[in-house]
């Protein structure tokens, strides 16, 4: 598996992004990367806690994440698992986003949408 590209996974799910997305900036358990995705889509994603388990095995089986347990904060419950980004992990979220942005370079070089769409979602960050 180590010798496999980051290109090889790609597409991803919405899913496996948006958890890519969720550990980018941390360490996150279970609950916490379902509120993250949901806040990163605006509430237009709320995967089921067994949809997001079943994903996050499957992740871990492809060396995306790893299980976090060292980095679990003070006083936390025990039973929560944390997981982290892998070096693997942050080289397919960086392939992803780029294959995205080349999709969004095509919608405006085809007059899809403006640049001006583009230049709206940033101003839409807090």
């Amino acid at each position: 598996m180590s010798n496999r590209s980051p290109e090889s996974l790609l597409p991803l799910t919405p899913l496996y992004f948006q958890i890519l997305l969720a550990l980018s900036d941390g360490h996150r358990h279970g609950y916490g990367m379902l509120k993250e995705i949901e806040s990163q889509t605006g509430g237009s994603m709320k995967p089921a806690t067994g949809t997001l388990y079943l994903a996050l095995g499957r992740m871990e089986e492809r060396r995306m994440i790893a299980n976090a347990w060292k980095q679990r904060p003070a006083g936390e419950d025990s039973r929560r698992r944390y997981y982290k980004l892998t070096p693997f992990g942050r080289k397919v979220a960086v392939a992803e986003t780029n294959r995205l942005l080349s999709m969004v370079d095509a919608a405006l070089r085809k007059q899809l949408i403006g640049a001006s769409s583009v230049a709206a979602l940033g101003s839409e960050r807090p």
